[in-house]
């Protein structure tokens, strides 16, 4: 990226924020890896300085370590972590989507089929905007819920739990199972938007057990503790 790009956002350091961000998300930075500060400026056309505000942005959102000496790495991924946030969205995800059901506007109803027109089930290996879209969608219904404090919450596991769906997808997923998440959102979908709460939160417990990051916080505690 050039410094002109750079300039196109309100400071570099929100800019350097987005890039890194992005890096991360797509696997370019791999979990654990360090970060070789000086070469990732260069890379994306910006100073140190910058980067380094854009770093302890990162750590402050769990998706970068930094040590005293400034050195820094991609946070690794970890069965603790993983386990946590499929307990929270256990909780949050149902209680969202049965809210988002009666509270749904027109214009909510409109951008949760906007955000639904053209949607897959993530792939292996998918692309950084494959992800944007699934975010997109659950945004879209979780929004709707119109509980500010819920869909910030919401929000801020999102980047956290991509990186452990990521880990899931490394083992291929069968056309049956990727059938599956597309009729889950479809039913979601349609149940919020029907008003259906207490069918739609069912709908969603179901989405959150099976879905890849229930997956990778299975493969975490197995990999951690092999007699588990």
């Amino acid at each position: 990226m050039s410094e002109s790009a750079a300039e196109l956002y309100t400071t570099k350091a929100d800019f350097a924020y987005l890039r890194v961000k992005e890096l991360i998300l797509s696997g370019k930075l791999l979990p654990g890896s360090v970060i070789a500060q000086a070469q990732l400026a260069r890379d994306i056309g910006i100073s140190t300085t910058p980067l380094r505000e854009a770093l302890r942005r990162l750590k402050s959102e769990g998706l970068v370590e930094l040590d005293a000496h400034r050195d820094a790495r991609v946070a690794p991924l970890a069965a603790e972590e993983a386990r946590d946030l499929l307990e929270l969205r256990r909780s949050l995800d149902p209680l969202a989507i049965g809210l988002a059901a009666e509270r749904r506007t027109k214009a909510d109803i409109a951008a949760m089929r906007t955000a639904h027109e053209g949607l897959k089930p993530l792939p292996g290996n998918p692309d950084y905007e494959q992800f944007v879209a699934h975010r997109r969608f659950h945004a879209a219904l979780y929004s709707a819920s119109h509980n500010d404090l819920l869909i910030q919450t919401l929000d801020g596991l999102w980047d956290k739990a991509d990186r452990y769906r990521r880990l899931a997808l490394e083992v291929e997923r069968g056309q049956a199972a990727r059938d599956r998440k597309a009729a889950e959102h479809e039913a979601l979908l349609e149940y919020v938007i029907a008003g259906d709460a207490e069918s739609a939160a069912a709908v969603m417990r179901e989405h959150i057990d099976t879905s890849l990051g229930a997956q990778a916080a299975w493969r975490l505690r197995k990999h951690a503790d092999p007699g588990a």
